[in-house]
């Protein structure tokens, strides 16, 4: 084999190689892109957030959480429910909600038993318990990523994603959020499973996303089956100039 053909085959087997190494990257950009965007959001000193939840065929929709945080410091959660607001501060692994009763973590919250009024009523039950179990967006979105199946790349900064069954089963029974909530390990697993999201990107930072979980679950003793269609919609906003304020009772408890 003379000079030239060797050097023709080194070129063609480069350049393969190359291809199939551009393949790659091009194919995880969108969803690197995506990471890029939630990371850059958590590095920023503070922000705000609105998360909007709608169950079709709900009686009722429960009011937008509004959420504030800051870098490495405290997150603040507040959401009205029957004419009562619910209040909860996180820092780090660790959260308290506001009850009639003071601060408390989500361990010494009643049991959600029987009504699971308990631990301060509406405060200190099942909201509280939702509000614990809260991530940050940029968080919530490196979550979410970890499940996605595929994602595409769309204009203006607009991305759209398939999340995989395993993950859509999660998120349906709002599983792989923070600790602190009982769950309830005898529930059979969510049915016909499947959920999407969308993320907006802007100036290379998260800027809002929607996650749509479909499937259907059980609830209750007497272990009823219904569909659920769960759609929520997050838009963040005062990126930099977000003042949280922390009651000093509440971070007594957390520091204790």
């Amino acid at each position: 084999m003379n000079h030239y053909m060797m050097m023709f085959m080194r070129k063609t087997v480069f350049l393969a190689l190359a291809c199939g190494m551009c393949a790659a990257v091009c194919s995880a950009a969108p969803k690197d892109d995506v990471l890029a965007a939630a990371k850059k959001l958590a590095q920023k000193d503070n922000y705000s957030w609105t998360a909007a939840m709608e169950v079709a065929g709900a009686n009722f929709n429960m009011s937008p959480l509004q959420g504030k945080t800051e870098k490495d410091g405290f997150t603040v959660l507040t959401r009205e429910f029957n004419e009562t607001t619910s209040t909860a501060v996180l820092k780090g692994e660790k959260g308290v909600i506001k009850t009639e009763e003071g601060w408390k973590t989500a361990d010494e919250l009643a049991p959600p038993q029987g009504g699971g009024g308990g631990g301060g009523g509406a405060r200190g039950g099942m909201m509280g318990r939702m509000l614990l179990r809260t991530r940050t967006p940029a968080a919530e979105v490196e979550s979410l990523l970890e499940k996605v199946k595929e994602i595409k790349a769309g204009e203006a900064g607009m991305f759209t994603a398939e999340i995989t069954e395993a993950g859509a089963k999660e998120l349906i029974s709002f599983g792989g959020r923070r600790p602190g909530a009982t769950q309830n390990q005898n529930r059979p697993e969510p049915k016909n499973a499947k959920a999407s999201a969308k993320f907006c990107v802007k100036d290379g930072i998260l800027t809002q996303y929607e996650l749509r979980v479909q499937g259907t679950i059980t609830f209750g003793q007497d272990q009823q089956e219904r569909e659920m269609d769960r759609t929520t919609k997050v838009e963040i906003k005062e990126i930099g100039t977000t003042k949280v304020s922390v009651p000093e009772e509440a971070k007594k408890k957390l520091s204790s």
